[in-house]
C-alpha cells in the first residue's frame, strides 16, 4: 500500500492530517507551498484546483477534507472511526452540515458578506445566526457527533469548531468549548498538530 499526503501545514490539510494519525495511516508527505508547487502541472494533475490537502492512495486520488476523513475511515475498518449502522445517519448528516452549511456561513461572515435577509433562502445554510445555533444545540445534546462515541466524523465538524473557538470565527459558546477540549485533549490530536507546528517555520522560510 502506498499513500502520499499533499499538504501545507499553514493549510486545511491540518484537518486531514489528523484524520491519517487517527486511521493510523503510515504515509509519505509532499510538502507544497501557495506560490509555486501547488500551481505547478505536477499537482495540478492531481488536484486541479491548486489546493491543498489531497492524498493519493494506491493510485487513487482524493480531495476535500470531508472525502478524506470518510475515505480513510472506510479504508482503515481497525480504526473504529468508520459509523456502525445505527450511527449512519448523523455521521453523515454532520459531517456534511460542516462541509456544506458551516463551512460557507462561517467563510462569509469572516468576509463580512452581507446578505440581504429576502434572499437568504438561495443560499444553502440561511443565515451565520442559524447555522451556530443548530450546531450548538448539537453539541449540547451529545458528547460526540454520534453520540457518546468519536468518529471520523468529529475530526472534520471538530476542526471547524476547533478553528472557529480559537480564531474567533464562531462565538464562544458552552457546547463548542467543551467539545473542543475533548478533541484537543486526544493523544492523536496533540500528535497531528505537533507535526504541523514544527513544520511552520520551514514552510514560512521556504
Amino acid at each position: 500500500m502506498s499513500l502520499t499526503f499533499y499538504t501545507n501545514p499553514m493549510s486545511r490539510g491540518q484537518i486531514a492530517r489528523w484524520a491519517l494519525h487517527e486511521a493510523g495511516a503510515q504515509y509519505d508527505q509532499v510538502l507544497l507551498d501557495y506560490d509555486t508547487t501547488m500551481k505547478g502541472e505536477d499537482y495540478l494533475a492531481i488536484n486541479p484546483m491548486g489546493k491543498v490537502p489531497a492524498i493519493v492512495h494506491d493510485g487513487r486520488i482524493v480531495t476535500e477534507c470531508a472525502a478524506i476523513c470518510a475515505y480513510l475511515a472506510d479504508t482503515f475498518p481497525d480504526s473504529g472511526l468508520a459509523p456502525t449502522e445505527d450511527e449512519r445517519a448523523d455521521y453523515y448528516r454532520w459531517m456534511f452540515f460542516a462541509a456544506g452549511p458551516v463551512e460557507a456561513a462561517v467563510m462569509h461572515k469572516t468576509l463580512e458578506l452581507e446578505v440581504d435577509p429576502e434572499k437568504e433562502r438561495m443560499l444553502g445554510y440561511g443565515n451565520f445566526d442559524r447555522v451556530i445555533d443548530v450546531l450548538d444545540q448539537k453539541l449540547s445534546d451529545s458528547d460526540y457527533i454520534c453520540g457518546d462515541r468519536f468518529t471520523m466524523a468529529d475530526v472534520y465538524v471538530g476542526s471547524h469548531v476547533d478553528w472557529g473557538q480559537q480564531f474567533g470565527s464562531m462565538p464562544e459558546r458552552d457546547s463548542f468549548q467543551a467539545y473542543a477540549q475533548r478533541l484537543r485533549d486526544r493523544e492523536t490530536y496533540k500528535a497531528s498538530k505537533a507535526v504541523d507546528a514544527a513544520l511552520m517555520p520551514e514552510q514560512a522560510a521556504s
